[in-house]
């Protein structure tokens, strides 16, 4: 396991470079900020027009809330601020409506420096109440995708897309791209994380651990059951510890190796090969 350590220094030169202004190939930086540019350089290290990520907090026991729904301490203080700075580094962040409905999120930056991404709500029925926070105005764009004519506030945009029983995964993000959106972030929730899997539309998924244990609730993530654990999804993954949480970034998808962790510090025997 790498132990990450963003420190100021570092958070600013990943912004920077996500800016087009510095690069991450420079630098004296101790072992924990290497691993920390390694973690979140290859969020923005994805040739062509972008990669897809997601990303789910969760306790040791695979649960995301309670039985009776809560889930507002389920990560810990850093993997509430590694979360924010994932949406820090993408051009959008996607929740599905149940989300939305039940945890009624402002999908913002607060936590560490950074702008705002742009809010997408997949809501195909309408039922998000226009005053839900994500519609709030405060600069960054706010975009609802559904199949039925129900009005928005005023700048809020809307994507009409059809529908079979869910919008297609694929449709969303080429909706999206059209609109000038390509380095993506799906927060939630786990139909919706799994849904883009399932598809193969994701680059790399990022599960935070928090050392709880819950013992009954909503699983983390829910994808189509094997028969045999040689049928499972086994994906190349790296391990960084973020002080109350654990991350595991894996490579999922067809187009997951042009994602992979470019800015790595080389090993030792690469030194001297």
């Amino acid at each position: 396991m790498h132990n990450a350590d963003v420190t100021p220094k570092v958070w600013e030169r990943i912004l920077a470079t996500r800016a087009g202004r510095s690069c991450l190939c420079c630098g004296e930086w101790s072992a924990g900020e290497r691993a920390a540019i390694e973690l979140y350089g290859a969020m923005i290290a994805a040739p062509g027009s972008g990669h897809v990520a997601a990303q789910i907090g969760q306790s040791l026991d695979g649960r995301v809330a309670t039985v009776s729904g809560d889930a507002a301490d389920v990560s810990g203080p850093d993997g509430l601020a590694h979360l924010h700075r994932m949406r820090a580094l993408v051009d959008a962040v996607i929740v599905g409506v149940k989300t939305a409905l039940h945890d009624n999120p402002r999908l913002t930056v607060r936590l560490v420096p950074g702008d705002n991404p742009a809010r997408v709500v997949i809501d195909p029925s309408g039922r998000l109440p226009n005053d839900a926070r994500l519609f709030a105005e405060d600069g960054a764009r706010r975009i609802v995708i559904q199949t039925v004519d129900v009005p928005r506030p005023e700048g809020v945009e809307v994507i009409r897309l059809p529908r079979d029983t869910w919008i297609a995964p694929g449709q969303i993000i080429a909706a999206l791209r059209d609109k000038g959106l390509s380095h993506l972030l799906v927060e939630g929730g786990a139909i919706t994380i799994a849904r883009f899997l399932e598809a193969d539309l994701l680059t790399r998924l990022h599960v935070a651990v928090a050392p709880l244990l819950i013992g009954a609730g909503p699983q983390g993530l829910t994808t189509r059951p094997v028969a045999r654990l040689a049928q499972a999804r086994r994906p190349e993954t790296q391990v960084y510890g973020l002080g109350s949480d654990v991350v595991f970034d894996c490579l999922v998808g067809a187009r997951a190796l042009a994602c992979a962790w470019p800015h790595a510090a080389p090993q030792p025997a690469a030194l001297h090969g």
